[in-house]
């Protein structure tokens, strides 16, 4: 296997643990600060925390029936991702699945270890801005992830085009 492969793979590897993580580490600093239904403003009405505890998918879409659903593609998500990673050679790439699955990882944490139980279990959502959905910071790495890995597949794309 090549340096340039490995490298990717340990890049991959970092970011969705500290992603995870992090998440994982804010949301239990939110729990013990927020209360849920009141809205704790940090820039007025406009940037807010709110706890929130979800059983859909980011930014509050999807219902409480489909909770196992959400689980099950974020851990076949963070398996594919762990799978492929070997095979990703492009930095860009790299670091956008491994945002995605950082953030899947650290949902998944609370679909397993939440109330209202293992594979249900409701995620910790506190993010408010605006009229906006509530979210927490794995649905942010999940977000900019995909807008990181369009841009980075785009340019790469383009890069062949000129070789």
């Amino acid at each position: 296997m090549s340096q340039k492969r490995r490298s990717k793979t340990g890049l991959i590897a970092a970011v969705v643990i500290a992603v995870a993580l992090v998440d994982q580490a804010v949301k239990q600093i939110m729990l013990s600060i927020l209360t849920e239904g009141e809205p704790l403003p940090v820039i007025g009405d406009w940037f807010r925390f709110t706890l929130l505890f979800n059983p859909g998918a980011a930014f509050s879409m999807g219902g409480e029936g489909s909770t196992w659903l959400f689980t099950t593609i974020q851990l076949v998500f963070v398996l594919g991702v762990a799978i492929a990673a070997p095979r990703i050679t492009h930095s860009g790439q790299a670091v956008g699945l491994a945002l995605i699955a950082g953030g899947a990882l650290g949902n998944f944490a609370d679909r397993i270890f939440r109330a209202p139980g293992f594979w249900f279990g409701h995620v910790v959502d506190y993010i408010s801005v605006g009229s906006f959905a509530v979210f927490n910071i794995a649905d942010a790495a999940i977000t900019c992830g995909v807008v990181l890995f369009i841009i980075a597949m785009v340019l790469e794309e383009r890069k062949a085009e000129h070789e």
